[in-house]
């Protein structure tokens, strides 16, 4: 069974790919694969945003609070109507990040944080979390924002997998087609693509790794994937980002984007 509920410190660090090499062969010494990285160099992560009409969630966030908050959907791969998917919660206080997240369908996920009526409950979803997240709707008018899609390669400690470290790279986003299910297109984030790797621990790391880190002159950054996003698209278009026509789904499409259906525009 998936993890649903987490709380852990994240460092991050954007490496250029010659780095990444280098450091990836040390840390095979002291970690190993995901299990899906065993057999795939890669998994695919797709990422739906949500925000206020006004951005409120994302300019809180860029203004580094002490505390912050934010909502999106992710799917491994692009998704069909009847597949599952995540609805995460992700909050971070003091530099502790918690995320919460529960399982839908991409169907219920749509509707749910389109009208906040939780959806019947299955054996599949977190009910804690679902009652979280509705109470999070209820506090905010949220709408679809922004697509972020990457490649992933993931590692464990081979003592504890409470140390994890994460490699992403192929960044791109898109403020059109705002739908898991319309594909994993999009522009480039970074057109020097950068790998950012994360350091994911429930504690301190152990000596072994903060060396490495020191040996390689690798040293913590802040780096936010929507936040970065926002700042390229929206803050550089004096917050007035160029309007994309929403694609027609093709004829075999079955699927039915719930936010296409409200009356004020949304792809903005």
């Amino acid at each position: 069974m998936a993890i649903e509920v987490f709380n852990r410190y994240e460092n991050k660090y954007l490496l250029d790919h010659d780095a990444y090499l280098r450091f990836y062969s040390d840390l095979l010494d002291y970690m190993e694969l995901d299990d899906y990285n065993k057999q795939h160099e890669f998994y695919s992560i797709s990422n739906l945003y949500f925000d206020t009409p006004h951005n409120s969630l994302i300019r809180t966030s860029l203004s580094k609070p002490k505390y912050k908050e934010k909502l999106r959907l992710r799917a491994y791969g692009v998704p069909s109507g009847g597949a599952k998917v995540y609805l995460e919660m992700k909050k971070k206080v003091f530099g502790l990040v918690n995320k919460r997240r529960t399982g839908l369908k991409l169907n219920e996920a749509y509707e749910f944080v389109r009208t906040g009526i939780e959806p019947a409950f299955q054996t599949y979803m977190n009910k804690q979390v679902i009652e979280e997240i509705k109470y999070f709707l209820c506090r905010y008018e949220l709408e679809p924002k922004v697509y972020l899609a990457y490649e992933r390669k993931a590692m464990f400690s081979k003592e504890s997998r409470d140390l994890r470290i994460t490699f992403d790279t192929n960044i791109r986003h898109r403020r059109y087609d705002l739908g898991l299910e319309f594909g994993d297109h999009g522009e480039l984030l970074d057109t020097a693509n950068l790998w950012l790797m994360e350091v994911k621990a429930e504690n301190t790391i152990p000596l072994w790794l903060s060396r490495l880190l020191s040996e390689h002159g690798l040293y913590r950054t802040s780096f936010s994937k929507y936040g970065n996003e926002y700042k390229k698209t929206v803050r550089h278009r004096n917050e007035r980002p160029a309007l994309r026509p929403q694609p027609t789904p093709t004829p075999q499409s079955t699927i039915t984007t719930p936010f296409m259906e409200r009356e004020r525009v949304l792809y903005v």
